[in-house]
């Protein structure tokens, strides 16, 4: 399995998603965008991870490369590539497709529940509540033909599904005590009081167990879309 892993900071990392790679001997190839690296032919990619970063998706005169990332993503979701993408990589999927990325009415940073939304269709299923790791202050709509997956009280879109093989999430089920202390050093200045963000100590004072359990999610996400390889 060949993955493509498209990077926009350098302290925004794989996380858990590294281990679960490895564990399948999936040959990882990153795009690290902060470098100016460019982005490989399609034909060579079976699996696209989209990572997150303080940037916007609407950043696209300070940063042009956002225009060509965007285009890479629509092909590969248009090719029936599995694609995830993890907040703002989220986003870039939704707005690659059309869809309204914008300023959320509240920041959220910190450990929240998310809600699934009930579906009848055959989407991948999170849990009924699941307290998760967020730090975001944008959202998006809903692309055309989603399925919406999950919701929060301070978020109404959490995620979300388009066919069988791309998948959004707001949230961060990646991450790990090693990279919510990268996300706290080179963006701490976000720390600032809000109905949804918690502090420094908040971030930092959960137990192991949480990080296991967002894992083990991401980790079923994850199964759901390599499926076949």
């Amino acid at each position: 399995m060949n993955v493509q892993v498209l990077q926009h900071v350098h302290f925004e990392g794989l996380g858990s998603i590294a281990a679960w790679l490895a564990e399948r001997g999936a040959v990882v190839r990153t795009t690290r965008f902060y470098r100016s690296e460019s982005l490989p032919d399609l034909r060579s990619v079976d699996f696209v991870i989209a990572m997150g970063g303080p940037m916007s998706v609407n950043d696209e005169p300070e940063l042009p490369w956002l225009r060509p990332e965007k285009a890479f993503i629509k092909e590969a979701v248009g090719r029936g590539l599995p694609v995830l993408g993890v907040c703002l990589g989220a986003q870039l999927i939704a707005n690659s497709l059309g869809a309204r990325v914008f300023a959320n009415a509240h920041k959220e940073i910190g450990w929240f529940p998310v809600q699934a939304v009930a579906s009848d269709s055959a989407a991948f299923r999170l849990p009924p509540r699941a307290i998760v790791f967020h730090w975001h202050g944008e959202t998006f709509d809903l692309p055309a033909g989603a399925v919406h997956l999950a919701e929060s009280a301070g978020c109404g879109n959490q995620a979300f599904q388009i066919g069988r093989n791309v998948i959004g999430l707001q949230f961060h089920l990646e991450a790990t005590p090693e990279s919510v202390d990268q996300i706290i050093r080179y963006c701490r200045g976000e720390l600032v009081a809000g109905e949804y963000v918690q502090t420094e100590q908040d971030l930092r004072a959960v137990p192991a167990s949480a990080y296991g359990d967002i894992n083990r999610l991401m980790g079923e996400v994850l199964n759901y879309l390599a499926r076949g390889f």
